[in-house]
């Protein structure tokens, strides 16, 4: 059996579903049905969806898992949300290295920043 698809191979326009059939006692219902969001993404898309929630949202995994820096699987996380038709909230900061956080709390000690600023830093704010 084929995937249904959502999206008109030769418009682009999203399809829609007419008749559902049963398989087993071959009832029909006709009608107008939609396809849902999922039905809008690229098979591109969903295959990074599926990645993204095999991988429990965790972007750090997902970046493992299929080979892409964490501001590449973001951006994919974006396009993703906006196909679906939500707004994307304001973006996470980087995860930060533990050579950069050893670094901010040898700042600290040394007194180059103040504990205030080495927060900021270590939240992405800075």
């Amino acid at each position: 059996m084929n995937p249904v698809i959502g999206q008109c191979p030769i418009c682009h326009d999203t399809l829609h579903v007419t008749r559902l059939q049963c398989r087993n006692c071959d009832t029909a219902l006709e009608g107008h049905f939609t396809l849902g969001r999922l039905y809008q993404l690229s098979p591109e898309q969903l295959r990074f969806a599926e990645t993204f929630l095999k991988c429990e949202g965790k972007i750090n995994r997902v970046e493992q898992e299929i080979g892409l820096s964490y501001p590449a699987v973001r951006a994919r996380l974006t396009e993703l949300i906006r196909t679906m038709g939500y707004e994307v909230g304001a973006p996470e900061p980087a995860p930060i290295s533990g050579e950069t956080r050893r670094q901010v709390l040898d700042d600290v000690s040394a007194g180059h920043i103040s504990a205030e600023e080495a927060l900021q830093i270590l939240r992405g704010d800075g």
